[in-house]
C-alpha cells in the first residue's frame, strides 16, 4: 500500500491512497474542508460483485423443487399412514365381527341337558333351530325374522340362530347370553327359545352395518357389530346322508333352502298336522355347519394403487356357477368413483354346529 501526505496548512486535509485488492485498484480522493469541497468518491470496479439474474432463477427453481419434494415426501407418508390405520382398523373389525357370530352359531340349538325341565329328546316338528334369509334385511323392533325387509348392502343376508337359557326368570341366571350380551332363561316351550339374529341395516351415515338382533328383558333391539360393511353372506352346510353323518354334503344358501322346503308335500288332515310335517321334514335340520364371509372397506379413499380388484366371497367357483346370488362377487370397476379405491378386506370363517339343530 502506498500513503502519500501533503504538508500545508491543514496537513491532514488532503489524502491519496492507492490499494490493491483482490485484483482491483480503489482510489479515494478526499479535499479539505478549506478548498470549499464537500466528500466525494470515486469507485471503480473491475470485477462482478453479487448473483446475476440467471443465477438467482436457478437458486430460487432449485428451491421450490427442494420443496416439492419434501411436501410429495410428507403427503405420501401421510396417505400411507392412513391407508395402514384403515387397514388395522378393518382387521380388528371383521375378526371380532367372526368371533361374535361363530359363537353364536356354536351356541345354536343347545338345550340345558342338566335341567330339570330338559325332554327326554327333541321333538321331530319342534321349530327349526337355525335359519335364515337370503339378501334380505330387517326392522329393529320386529318380532324375529318373520318380517324381512328388502336387501341392503348388495344383497347382504340374514343368520338366526336360536337355543335354550339358564335359570328362571326374564334373563335367567345369567350363564347363557344372546348378541345383545342380555341373558336367556330356561324355556318352557319353543317360542320362549333365545334369539341371536345377524343381519346388515343402514347406519347414521348411509353405510352398511352388520347388527345384532336380540330379545332383552321383554323387549327387541338390535346394536351395530361392525360398520363399513360391503356385502354379508351366508351359506349352509346340509348333510344329506340318511342316517346323518354330520359331514356337509352341499352348501346352499338360505333361498335354495327355502325352495327345497316349499317343494316338500306335506302329509296330514288338518293345516296343523301339515305344519307339524314341514317342521319334521325341514331341509333346516340338515344343517351341520355354517358359513360366513364378510367383506368390510374403510371410510375414504386411501389406497395408492389404481388396480381395481374382485372380491369372491366364496371363492370364484361359487360365484361362477350361483351368479344369481347377490352379493358374492363384488368387482371395484362397478363402484362409484368416489369409494372405489378404498382399503377393503375379506373375512369367513366355517362353523360347525355343536348341537343337533332340530
Amino acid at each position: 500500500m502506498k500513503l502519500t501526505h501533503r504538508q500545508g496548512r491543514y496537513p491532514s486535509t488532503l489524502m491519496k491512497c492507492t490499494r490493491k485488492q483482490g485484483g482491483y485498484r480503489r482510489t479515494l480522493t478526499r479535499r479539505g474542508r478549506e478548498q470549499g469541497l464537500s466528500h466525494s468518491r470515486f469507485i471503480k470496479l473491475t470485477r462482478q460483485d453479487g448473483w446475476s439474474l440467471v443465477e438467482l432463477l436457478v437458486a430460487a427453481g432449485l428451491g421450490l423443487l427442494l420443496t416439492l419434494l419434501a411436501g410429495s415426501l410428507l403427503l405420501a407418508s401421510a396417505g400411507n399412514y392412513r391407508h395402514h390405520a384403515e387397514s388395522a382398523w378393518l382387521d380388528d373389525g371383521g375378526r371380532y365381527a367372526l368371533e361374535i357370530m361363530a359363537q353364536s352359531v356354536r351356541q345354536g340349538a343347545y338345550v340345558n341337558w342338566d335341567s330339570m325341565a330338559a325332554p327326554v329328546s327333541i321333538a321331530d316338528d319342534a321349530p327349526t333351530l337355525i335359519s335364515g334369509w337370503d339378501a334380505h334385511s330387517l326392522g329393529k323392533a320386529s318380532y324375529g325374522i318373520g318380517t324381512p325387509l328388502p336387501a341392503v348392502a348388495n344383497g347382504s343376508d340374514v343368520l338366526a340362530v336360536r337355543f335354550a337359557g339358564h335359570g328362571q326368570g326374564t334373563s335367567g341366571d345369567g350363564s347363557s347370553i344372546n348378541c345383545g350380551g342380555f341373558g336367556v332363561a330356561a324355556p318352557d316351550d319353543g317360542d320362549e327359545l333365545g334369539w341371536s339374529i345377524f343381519y346388515v341395516a343402514l347406519g347414521e351415515g348411509g353405510d352398511g352395518e352388520l347388527r345384532c338382533k336380540y330379545l332383552g328383558n321383554g323387549n327387541w333391539g338390535a346394536d351395530a357389530i361392525v360398520r363399513g360393511v360391503e356385502s354379508f353372506q351366508v351359506l349352509y352346510g346340509l348333510d344329506t346322508d340318511q342316517p346323518a353323518d354330520g359331514v356337509p354334503n352341499r352348501y346352499l344358501n338360505a333361498t335354495a333352502i327355502r325352495a327345497l322346503d316349499n317343494a316338500l308335500a306335506p302329509a296330514g288332515a288338518t293345516p296343523e298336522e301339515q305344519q307339524r310335517d314341514l317342521q319334521r321334514r325341514s331341509h333346516w335340520k340338515r344343517v351341520c355347519t355354517v358359513k360366513l364371509a364378510l367383506l368390510l372397506h374403510g371410510d375414504g379413499n386411501t389406497r395408492s394403487d389404481t388396480r381395481a380388484m374382485q372380491f369372491d366371497l366364496f371363492g370364484p367357483a361359487y360365484a361362477d356357477g350361483y351368479s344369481q346370488d347377490l352379493g358374492t362377487r363384488i368387482m371395484e370397476v362397478q363402484i362409484s368413483a368416489t369409494e372405489r379405491w378404498r382399503a377393503r378386506r375379506l373375512v369367513g370363517v366355517t362353523v360347525m354346529l355343536r348341537n343337533k339343530s332340530g
